[in-house]
């Protein structure tokens, strides 16, 4: 994963406290860069961050990370994150922690990535919070804890960040840190799911498909799943595959059940690939085709499935040498391609 997938972006006020001048300058520069005129931005920016103006250090480092009206520089945005966070500033805190945690512009350190997304959680900020939640849940930085974790957790959930939601769900799902519950568990995951998360919105709808801490509905299960699904989440793709095929709060319906199963399957998501080859074995929902199953069998058993293996090796029992070479080709295309030529 990728830092910019995490990291906060421009700060968007100054303080009157730094003087009227300054502010002003900074918020010239600051509807600037909300026009698109990164360039202005960084002339206006760049003098106030040399004198030591902590906001303006942090928006450089943003521009230069994402590459906004200068050449996209992760050692620059490092030098920059610094400055702002060794003034404490909370975003470069956090900004900075996730260069360490993800080796960008610096050598890949957990130990220094935990130092700064503590330095900012310790001010509030939800994202590191959550950020360190993860660290130490994963025992990456500090010996793992998951009494720790879920703190962190809760200080981020409890101010709405979804990711934290979702993942708190999931220490009191699996009692790790907590002891197990599966009524908290639905509560956090509702919250996530109901603001769009993916992953809660699955969760969720485990919760609901098999009645833990919710009464038992598959329809409620298929709602989320849906959800999910349509935002390109593979193990909610194949659920909701499997509402479809076996009919549970949806009629049975197994062409709706291969479209899901194929998305899934698609991501390089195993089981799918498996339950897909399955449906072009035994031709429910899509005609029967010896070489489409064991093309979706191979690329199951490429990721790890022992299942789809052996049901490969049956289905090529019945097969010519000249099936078997040319669903072994469409593996291959399928695997060199990403699954784009599948």
């Amino acid at each position: 994963m990728n830092f910019k997938k995490i990291i906060t972006g421009l700060a968007l006020s100054m303080l009157l406290s730094t003087g009227m001048a300054v502010a002003a300058d900074f918020s010239k520069g600051l509807q600037a860069a909300q026009s698109g005129d990164f360039k202005t931005a960084l002339a206006v920016w760049t003098p106030l961050a040399e004198q030591g103006n902590a906001m303006a250090q942090f928006n450089l480092g943003h521009m230069y990370a994402n590459g906004y009206g200068v050449p996209e520089n992760d050692k620059t945005a490092v030098k920059w994150f610094t400055k702002a966070a060794e003034q404490g500033l909370a975003e470069g805190q956090f900004n900075l922690g996730a260069m360490y945690d993800f080796g960008d512009g610096v050598p890949e350190n957990d130990k220094t990535a935990v130092k700064w997304y503590t330095l900012a959680a310790e001010q509030g900020f939800a994202m590191p919070q959550y950020q360190l939640g993860i660290m130490y849940a994963n025992g990456r930085g500090v010996p793992e804890n998951d009494k720790t974790a879920v703190k962190w957790f809760t200080l981020a959930a409890e101010q709405g960040y979804a990711k934290a939601q979702r993942y708190l769900g999931a220490m009191y799902d699996f009692g790790d840190g907590v002891p197990q519950n599966d009524k908290t568990a639905v509560k956090w995951y509702t919250l996530a799911a109901e603001q769009g998360y993916a992953k809660g919105q699955f969760n969720l709808g485990t919760m609901y498909a098999n009645g833990r801490g919710v009464p038992e509905n598959h329809k409620t299960a298929v709602k989320w799943y849906t959800l999910a699904a349509e935002q390109g989440y593979a193990r909610a793709q194949f659920n909701l595959g499997t509402m479809y095929a076996n009919g549970r709060g949806v009629p049975e319906n197994d062409k709706t059940a291969v479209k899901w199963f194929t998305l899934a399957a698609e991501q390089g998501y195993a089981t799918a690939q498996r339950y897909l080859g399955a449906m072009y074995d035994f031709g429910d929902g899509v005609p029967q085709n010896d070489k489409t199953a064991v093309k979706w069998y191979t690329l199951a058993s490429y990721n790890g499935s022992e299942v789809a293996r052996e049901n490969k090796d049956a289905v090529a029992k019945q097969m010519t040498p000249a099936d078997i070479s040319a669903a072994q080709d469409m593996s291959s295309r399928c695997l060199e391609s990403n699954y784009r030529d599948c």
